[in-house]
């Protein structure tokens, strides 16, 4: 089975917060949860993003597919530029 990393949405209405997770690729909300690899936070004047990067990068290296979501916030926490090197 294919392994995603995603975005799993949390909190209120109207105030989502969300988790990045790694997980299997059955879809938006089957699927089971294999790790969570930080937070997201869009509110506020600066987005708060908090990423295990070690464990991102163990699993980019072993064929994990991050979302088009999750790249861009991975390329800016630094974690794409690691994985490419």
């Amino acid at each position: 089975m294919a392994v995603k990393i995603k975005l799993l949405r949390m909190g209120a209405k109207q105030h989502p917060f969300y988790r990045l997770i790694v997980g299997e690729s059955q879809g938006a909300g089957g699927g089971k949860v294999l790790e969570n690899l930080g937070t997201y936070d869009p509110h506020g004047d600066q987005p708060v993003l908090q990423v295990k990067a070690e464990r991102a990068l163990h699993w980019l290296q072993r064929g994990a597919q991050p979302t088009d979501s999750v790249r861009q916030l991975l390329r800016r926490a630094g974690v794409m530029r690691q994985f490419a090197e």
